[in-house]
């Protein structure tokens, strides 16, 4: 699909999904990239013609930049997860502004790209630190619609299930390509995705389709 991912500044502050028309979600991974568990997945979804969205630790990506490198060379998204995994609600205003330019400037290098949003670490921001994030850095924030929990490691079976059942047009998926088991459980995940008719697209090009919608309002 050559769907659009240019979506304007005015979009919105935060998302958890986007009001779309059809069966479009997209699917995210966090806390990579990994040296064994990316490179699996990112074979999975070529298999399949699936683009998804990577959220990057930054100083994951300086360890392991050919990773990211073939997964924006194959057509996925990358966003930014900040450089070092610290809960952001305890950070003062530098500290934020440097989580994200350091995790900005490690996929700038290894890859020559500029993440288009971001995703707080545990999910934790608060109001004012996403408004400072979207004002100093164009980077609305992305939260989900649908959180497998694995993190747990409660089983391939149980994070596909789970992932299947909370799926719906819009939604924002969450995984994990830091955990193996999160990434077996992708073969069942997407198939069975694609089997009840979803189409995958990345964090931007959702915003973007939602922009087209005349009711299309940020999640909040």
């Amino acid at each position: 699909m050559n769907l659009s991912s240019d979506f304007p500044p005015g979009s919105g502050v935060t998302f958890s999904r986007v009001p779309v028309s059809g069966k479009f979600v997209a699917i995210t991974f966090d806390d990579g990239p990994h040296p064994r568990n990316t490179p699996r997945l990112l074979d999975m979804l070529a298999e399949r013609n699936i683009k998804a969205t990577f959220y990057v630790i930054g100083r994951s990506v300086d360890m392991h930049p050919g990773v990211l490198r073939r997964t924006v060379a194959e057509g996925h998204e990358i966003g930014n997860h900040s450089h070092t995994h610290r809960l952001m609600t305890r950070l003062g205003v530098e500290e934020v502004r440097e989580e994200m330019q350091r995790c900005e400037d490690a996929i700038g290098k290894a890859a020559g790209v500029r993440p288009r949003t971001m995703r707080p670490p545990y999910g934790g921001l608060r109001q004012g630190q996403r408004e400072l994030v979207h004002s100093e850095f164009g980077y609305p924030t992305i939260m989900w619609s649908v959180d497998p929990l694995d993190w747990q490691r409660p089983g391939p079976s149980v994070v596909a299930r789970r992932l299947i059942s909370g799926a719906s047009p819009g939604g924002i998926l969450l995984a994990h390509d830091l955990h193996a088991q999160t990434v077996d459980a992708m073969p069942q995940t997407l198939d069975g995705l694609l089997r009840q008719g979803y189409k995958f697209v990345t964090v931007s090009q959702l915003i973007a389709m939602g922009e087209t919608q005349p009711t299309a309002q940020a999640a909040s």
